[in-house]
């Protein structure tokens, strides 16, 4: 008997291709949108500007060289500071809950870049007007042009400090598992593939999110987040060194099958979670109408 094939792009498709009665919703839940990253653009052209400095270090005299050479290595630390600090910050905004990056990388690179600016612009026995004028300059783009970094903590209110803590080296853990999965993905060479690993990065970073809103269930995730995460890993990369190799199609069905099973695991346990917190709001919901009533406060 003919089955009705539900893709990811066919109308009402999910992305599997099990048929579903009419009138079910479907169990996954809607990944986050993707964000353009900031890791790039402005960026990268700060690592593309201090070669100037390379270039005409070595018709100067000694300490002229020396100076120019300084300041190429100082402004190429400062453009990494820079990435560094863009990367954490869209860390930071990714999540519901989060601490403030512990390093300030971004302001460190505004530090820098003046100072490379300085050794640039200075010239042995000349004016120091000159190259501060280019130092105040460059810190004043540099950090109108990136921003600050966070400086405080985002939706710890009423978190135990520990609690968090546990919670967030977790996420880190298996974001790291994530990010193996991404890379080892990519020695297959098959952009369909490395977009299946995506989806599936979002659904579980959707159970991540939950997590964080609530550390209470850590304890009931913990194994998502590293025992099964950590298999997907393992099994990525030795999928992706056979699949290089001699483009298995069984192998290549067999791995997209693993991740199918994986993404309905982690979009079950997350659909759970939201269902405990949604009961423990009921009940103390109903915790505090009773107190009020006991006080003679209509809650109706």
């Amino acid at each position: 008997m003919a089955e009705r094939y539900r893709g990811p792009y066919s109308p009402g498709g999910d992305g599997s291709d099990t048929p579903r009665s009419e009138g079910s919703a479907p169990s996954r839940t809607i990944p986050p949108r993707r964000r353009r990253r900031r890791a790039g653009g402005r960026a990268n052209f700060l690592f593309l500007a201090p070669v100037l400095f390379l270039l005409t270090a070595f018709s100067k005299e000694p300490v002229g060289m020396a100076l120019g050479l300084a300041a190429f290595g100082v402004l190429e630390l400062a453009a990494w500071l820079t990435h560094q600090g863009l990367v954490a910050e869209e860390a930071y905004e990714a999540r519901n809950i989060a601490r403030r990056p512990a390093i300030p990388r971004k302001l460190f690179g505004s530090v820098l870049t003046a100072a490379g600016l300085f050794l640039g612009g200075y010239v042995p026995g000349g004016s120091l007007v000159n190259p501060v004028i280019y130092a105040v300059l460059g810190f004043a783009l540099h950090f109108f042009a990136f921003g600050p970094d966070p400086m405080r903590d985002k939706g710890m209110t009423g978190i135990d400090r520990f609690e968090g803590d546990r919670v967030a080296r977790a996420v880190d853990e298996a974001e790291s598992h994530l990010r193996d999965m991404k890379d080892a993905i990519k020695r297959a060479g098959d952009r369909r593939l490395e977009a299946r690993v995506d989806r599936f990065a979002d659904t579980a970073r959707a159970m991540f999110r939950r997590v964080e809103a609530d550390p209470r269930d850590l304890t009931g995730s913990r194994r998502y987040l590293g025992v099964y995460l950590l298999g997907a890993r393992d099994a990525t990369v030795k999928f992706a060194d056979l699949y290089a190799q001699n483009r298995d199609p069984s192998a290549r069905a067999a791995y997209e099958a693993l991740l199918d099973d994986l993404e309905t695991n982690f979009s079950s346990r997350t659909q759970d979670l939201l269902l405990n917190d949604r009961t423990d709001l009921d009940v103390e919901i109903d915790v505090l109408r009773e107190r009020l009533q006991r006080e003679g406060v209509k809650t109706d």
